[in-house]
């Protein structure tokens, strides 16, 4: 999937919570409306999408005041000291988070600005169909069990 197509689907997401897109980009890009396209292919050189996935109008609008969204938490791995004094090792398995406060806009711009990759991370949020037609091959089948 192209930068270009989730950023299409991002703002699909955005624009269904009330998100302006041709406002925004008119205010903040050009004072001339391109087409949603066009203004989309421009936000996908050098970077420029930085400027729409961190501006507070599209994430209050991404993640809606006040809706329940579901998300996955990565499997991490950390160490930490238990009660002997020992440094073990603890393996989390990924999991669902479901979050309905009103200001969780701000807490996700802070996780987005901490990951390697906003973009991975906001997709988090959006399952693709790429995640429900998922077929793992034999290989990868015998490869699990065995």
């Amino acid at each position: 999937m192209t930068r270009k197509e989730i950023l299409l689907m991002l703002l699909n997401q955005a624009y269904s919570n009330g998100f302006e897109f041709r406002r925004w980009f008119t205010a903040n890009f050009s004072t001339e409306w391109p087409g949603a396209e066009e203004a989309v292919s421009l936000l996908t050189t050098e970077g420029r999408f930085y400027a729409l996935v961190f501006s507070h109008d599209f994430a209050r609008a991404f993640w809606k005041k006040g809706a329940q969204m579901n998300f996955i938490v990565p499997a991490s791995t950390y160490s930490r000291m238990n009660g002997k004094g020992e440094v073990v090792t603890i393996n989390r398995k990924p999991f669902t988070r479901r979050t309905i406060k009103a200001d969780v806009w701000k807490y996700h711009l802070r996780q987005m600005a901490m990951s390697e990759d906003p973009i991975r991370y906001l997709k988090r949020f959006l399952p693709t169909q790429e995640d429900f037609n998922y077929q793992p091959s034999d290989a990868e089948s015998l490869s699990a069990v065995g």
